[in-house]
C-alpha cells in the first residue's frame, strides 16, 4: 500500500508540476523548471515522460551550443582599410 501511495503522490506531483510550468511559460515564474521537475517525477514512472524529458535536454543542449557559439575567424583575411584620401 505505501508503494502505491508513493507512486500517485509522484504521479499528482509530476502532472502539477508540467501544469504549473506551463502556466508560467506566459505568467512570470520559472516555467521550464518546473516543467523538466515535472517530467522528471513521471519519468520515473512513465517511458513516455522519460522519451520526452531525453528529447526535451537533447534539444536544450542544441539550443545552448548554437547560443554560445563562436564563429572562428580567418585570421589570414584582414579587413580592407579605408583610406580616404
Amino acid at each position: 500500500m505505501l508503494h502505491f501511495t508513493k507512486r500517485v503522490i509522484k504521479i499528482v506531483l509530476g502532472f502539477g508540476l508540467v501544469l504549473a510550468g506551463l502556466v508560467m511559460l506566459v505568467t512570470p515564474g520559472p516555467g521550464w523548471a518546473a516543467i523538466f521537475g515535472g517530467l522528471f517525477l513521471l519519468a520515473s514512472e512513465f517511458h513516455w515522460a522519460h522519451r520526452l524529458l531525453e528529447y526535451l535536454k537533447a534539444r536544450f543542449r542544441q539550443l545552448r551550443d548554437a547560443a554560445f557559439r563562436t564563429e572562428k575567424k580567418n585570421p589570414s583575411a584582414a579587413p580592407e582599410s579605408r583610406s580616404d584620401s
